[in-house]
């Protein structure tokens, strides 16, 4: 028992400290997505550790164990509600009407089409997102064109396809591709029926993984690509989909510095999406970034519909006379902004690893 109480301890360290590896492979970036999972395995450790406390070297383990578990919750309780932020949620006269979002990683290989479908209309948001949609998904959301009649859809079969549908009147759209010719974005430019003006991104960048991308790199290059074009940007942005990212890893900060975003998870919640199925292996990948004048007034997962993320409901208003956000931008530094820029170079000259035509086998 002794001895798999210390494997525990030094597996807990090592996957704490991978993370701090500066190297875009896999290995490195995979332990920053279980960060809450390690948290509360270091602490059942942590109590587990009381049983040998006549063990000599037992004070040294459990010290160094409370150490990992501080270490950890620095950064996560920033993401519970026991982190003080300033509440704004409220409009004034000068905001615009709330309207909803819904943003969903559909699996590609989800056939459950009317589960979606059934959802789309039971939360009915004013716009929706989907990722991995291809041809079969585009075909089986025709049902929803009536009700929303602005689109622009990119299907692709390399479970990087993506779908965009709205009942705003869409001014502008086009597809991205940053880093990859096969891994889009979508940039709408909207207006609301009382005369609001606002641009919606949906991402959805290429993983760190065994089984995917070997590197962080184009994820990475990606990110920061999208986060330089939203620094172009005059208007209000909100920026939805999945990153297979979690808002701690030095690339989400990154994204959010360069972007001047607000990360609305801060004081609220995680908002774990992936994989559905699994509660307790369960990763806040599917993100959200606002611009200051963008207030959230709700932020959630949605119910299963097949899928193997969940999806993300958000319901926001505008309002170009309140300030008061304005404190939680975040700007890069010289040295963060050239980092970036390097970042964006090293994605673009990565080769991904994906096939055209992706099937389930």
């Amino acid at each position: 028992m002794w001895e798999i109480y210390l494997v525990f301890v030094v597996l807990l360290l090592i996957l704490t400290l991978l993370p701090k590896v500066p190297s875009s492979y896999w290995i490195f970036r995979v332990a920053d997505f279980g960060k809450i999972q390690i948290n509360h395995f270091a602490l059942i450790t942590f109590i587990v550790g009381f049983l040998f406390y006549k063990n000599n070297f037992c004070w040294y383990s459990q010290t160094l164990l409370l150490l990992i578990i501080v270490y950890h919750s620095i950064t996560l309780i920033k993401y519970t509600r026991y982190y003080p932020v300033k509440k704004i949620e409220t409009s004034t006269q000068s905001a615009s009407n709330t309207l909803k979002i819904i943003s969903a990683n559909i699996y590609q290989f989800n056939t459950e089409f009317h589960r979606f479908v059934d959802l789309i209309k039971k939360n009915d948001p004013d716009v929706f997102l989907t990722m991995e949609s291809n041809k079969d998904w585009e075909k089986a959301l025709v049902v929803l064109e009536n009700e929303y009649p602005h689109h622009h859809k990119v299907a692709l079969e390399n479970t990087y396809g993506m779908h965009f549908y709205s009942k705003i009147r869409l001014e502008n759209a086009k597809t991205h591709f940053f880093v990859a010719d096969d891994i889009p974005s979508i940039e709408a430019h909207l207006r609301t029926e009382d005369g609001f003006e606002f641009v919606f991104f949906g991402i959805h960048p290429p993983p760190p993984s065994p089984t995917e991308e070997k590197t962080s790199k184009e994820r990475d290059g990606d990110l920061l690509s999208v986060a330089k074009r939203i620094k172009e940007i005059k208007k209000p942005v909100i920026v939805v989909g999945d990153f297979n990212n979690v808002a701690w890893s030095k690339s989400s900060v990154l994204f959010r510095k360069i972007s001047h975003l607000i990360d609305p998870r801060v004081g609220k919640a995680f908002i774990s999406t992936f994989h559905a199925k699994y509660r307790l292996l369960r990763f806040p990948i599917d993100l959200m970034f606002h611009s200051e004048h963008i207030f959230i007034k709700e932020l959630k997962t949605l119910e299963k519909f097949g899928s193997d993320h969940l999806p993300v409901f958000c319901e926001f208003f505008i309002d170009h006379q309140n300030d008061r956000q304005k404190e939680k931008i975040e700007k890069a530094d010289s040295d963060e902004k050239s980092e970036a820029d390097e970042m964006i170079e090293e994605g673009k000259n990565e080769e991904g690893e994906r096939d055209a035509v992706v099937t389930d086998d």
